[in-house]
């Protein structure tokens, strides 16, 4: 058989052959590295036998896949060493990740202190070096062998899979778990790894299932990588939102006022307003947006027309009971079937379109309790919420138009560069979360395809993550943990007018049913300002700023002249505060700083003499004395034009 390898070279053998062993065969060096192979594309087992011409890979660490098989055979290191030192814990499920690997266990939670000696553990076996040893068994026996095991979480995934579905395991000496791979040959080349933390997490994703431990690890195949991992996660602490946000006070949460519900304190409410003004002002003045206001909550009679009670009402806050109650309200998830009855109280002809109905919209969510994180996914929020309602003729145009407002956001707050975009499809093999006919899922799906080919956006294809009635453009970004969240939504919908009866009168004086793109042009205020706080560590623009000035007198003698200052300041729009504590100069320095205010004014005898401004940056550093006029002109500037400066490193 020849075997061409990654280079193009052709290796011919007579007969069949292992990965490992072609790997053998090239070089003793590449087969220690190997990981994992690639056979015709298809991702393998190093243990995979090779019995005809193909195009093989050899996967090292420096390769995503054989990464991950690094990792995954670190889970199972990990899930080893529990079951030594915990013989109780049952064993869930433990895959490699972007970022490392976890594993679920049905145990209490673990402490850093359990961590560390699972650490320990995890170094004997590995010293060991068992061999890692691959086997397969049919279902029924698979069955059996993992309840021998007490392992009821493995029962349940083998029930799951079909009745004549081969079952493969992997052993590592007297450890066995339910695996498809692939894995390592052995335990022994995992030479750098950390066990980063724990926390909860339901089985299976659901808040209905129990409640597991979830153990967080790292591993790479040099210790200065692991090193630089680490200092990155001690990095990425400092720009968490969830506890720099609170730390700026942006925001806070109390338990009794519920989870998922923040408290957005003054500093983060003046960021939100800036957010929100200056959207509200570029849909209306510049995008042909009308501004509508719609109600909080509405009878469940709405949302069985647009087909939420159907498809979203467990996502929904109800509020009565459909069995005793007359009428039953719920709070509402979405504004377009409001905003759809704004368009139904008057007629409209083919001329009136499109209508682009924009709407600063406070919105409820019953998220999962386990979903719970910060700022970024809460249980009522507010959006950038718009309805285009537009003829089948203006339909790309426009979605095209709402992809420009949303590139425009993205570019203006400096985060086009951290985003990915996303077709998100339905699911044909799940018809029953969907309304309408395939033919038309089809057609709307490609359309999008289309206006972001045309657009030359790069995107990917998600089956399974349209909304019930209609594909759409996800624009996503991950937090500083690699999570992902979608933060701006364009969507296509040629089903729901005719739910609603919404029609135009075209030019031959008949009836027709218009389109509807359902979209946000900045997403959620609240997710967005997580974005921010991570995204500059709390310095952001100037423009943004709750504060963006602070006038620092150098003593009380100079208050009058500092109060002069602060007016002159405020009477020009910009967001100033004056220190008249009675501390020295430096510490006041060194506290506005802290507070990551932009620019500091310091004033005393010479300022006040001369009609100046001591102007101190934390991009600059100290930029000396200017002119009051001179200093209030170019920061006006920085804060009309949105500008983001870059901040001189050595200022700071």
């Amino acid at each position: 058989m020849k075997v061409t390898l990654k280079d193009g070279s052709v290796k011919e053998y007579d007969k069949e052959m292992s990965v490992i062993d072609i790997a053998s065969d090239i070089s003793e060096g590449l087969a220690r590295m190997a990981c994992a192979g690639e056979i015709d594309g298809k991702v393998v087992d190093l243990r995979t036998v090779v019995d005809k011409d193909c195009t093989l890979a050899i996967l090292t660490f420096n390769d995503e896949a054989g990464k991950a098989a690094y990792r995954h055979t670190a889970s199972h290191v990990l899930a080893e060493a529990v079951k030594r030192l915990y013989p109780e814990a049952k064993l869930a499920i433990g895959p490699s990740i972007d970022t490392g690997f976890y594993y679920d266990f049905d145990h209490a939670s673990f402490s850093r202190e359990d961590l560390d000696k699972i650490e320990e553990e995890m170094k004997k076996i590995i010293k060991e070096g068992a061999e890692i040893k691959r086997f397969t068994l049919p279902r029924a026996e698979a069955i059996k062998f993992m309840q021998d095991r007490n392992e009821p979480y493995k029962v349940e995934l083998i029930e799951d899979l079909p009745e004549d579905a081969e079952i493969s395991f992997y052993s590592q000496g007297e450890f066995t778990d339910l695996c498809a791979g692939p894995h390592l040959m052995s335990t022994k080349p995992i030479k750098a790894f950390k066990l980063v933390s724990s926390s909860g997490a339901y089985w299976r994703g659901s808040e209905k299932n129990k409640m597991l431990s979830r153990i967080y690890g790292t591993a790479y195949t040099k210790k200065a990588e692991l090193d630089e991992y680490l200092q990155h996660l001690e990095d990425i602490k400092l720009r968490d939102h969830n506890k720099l946000g609170r730390e700026m006070e942006l925001f806070t949460t109390v338990d009794v006022i519920g989870q998922g519900l923040p408290l957005i304190m003054p500093k983060g409410v003046k960021i939100i307003q800036k957010l929100q003004r200056w959207i509200e002002d570029e849909e209306d003045n510049n995008r042909g947006y009308i501004r509508t206001k719609t109600p909080l909550m509405a009878k469940s009679d709405l949302y069985k027309i647009s087909g939420h009670w159907d498809h979203y009402k467990d996502g929904m806050f109800v509020l009565g009971d459909e069995e005793k109650d007359k009428e039953v309200f719920a709070l509402r998830p979405m504004t377009c079937p409001f905003q759809y009855y704004v368009y139904k109280a008057s007629q409209k002809s083919y001329r009136d379109l499109p209508c682009r109905y924009g709407e600063t919209s406070t919105l409820f969510r019953n998220e999962d309790s386990g979903e719970m994180h910060g700022l970024t996914r809460v249980r009522q929020f507010t959006i950038s919420e718009g309805h285009l309602i537009v003829r089948p003729d203006q339909m790309v145009e426009e979605f095209k138009g709402c992809i420009a407002l949303a590139q425009y956001c993205l570019q203006t707050l400096g985060l086009e560069e951290d985003v990915t975009y996303h077709l998100s499809k339905w699911d044909p093999d799940d018809k029953k979360k969907y309304i309408g006919e395939p033919e038309v899922w089809e057609e709307t799906q490609q359309h999008i395809r289309n206006v972001l080919n045309e657009l030359n956006i790069p995107f990917v294809e998600d089956v399974g993550e349209a909304a019930f009635y209609g594909p759409k453009v996800d624009i996503n970004a991950k937090n500083v943990y690699g999570k992902e969240d979608t933060m701006i939504t364009i969507q296509w919908d040629a089903l729901l007018a005719e739910q609603f009866d919404m029609y135009y009168i075209d030019e031959n004086g008949e009836k027709k049913r218009p389109y509807i793109i359902h979209r946000t042009s900045i997403g959620c205020y609240e997710r967005t300002l997580a974005w921010l706080i991570e995204k500059y560590s709390g310095m952001f623009p100037t423009w943004l700023c709750p504060e963006q000035v602070r006038v620092l007198p150098i003593s009380d003698k100079y208050r009058d002249y500092a109060d002069e200052v602060l007016a002159k300041l405020k009477a020009n729009g910009i967001d100033a505060s004056i220190d008249t504590r009675a501390e020295k100069i430096g510490y006041k320095i060194r506290e506005a700083r802290l507070d990551r205010i932009p620019y500091m004014l310091v004033v005393g005898e010479k300022e006040q003499e001369a009609g100046v401004v001591s102007v101190r940056s934390r991009y600059e550093g100290d930029e000396g004395q200017k002119p009051l006029d001179e200093f209030i002109e170019a920061v006006c500037r920085e804060i009309r034009t949105k500008e983001i400066r870059k901040i001189n490193v050595k200022a700071e």
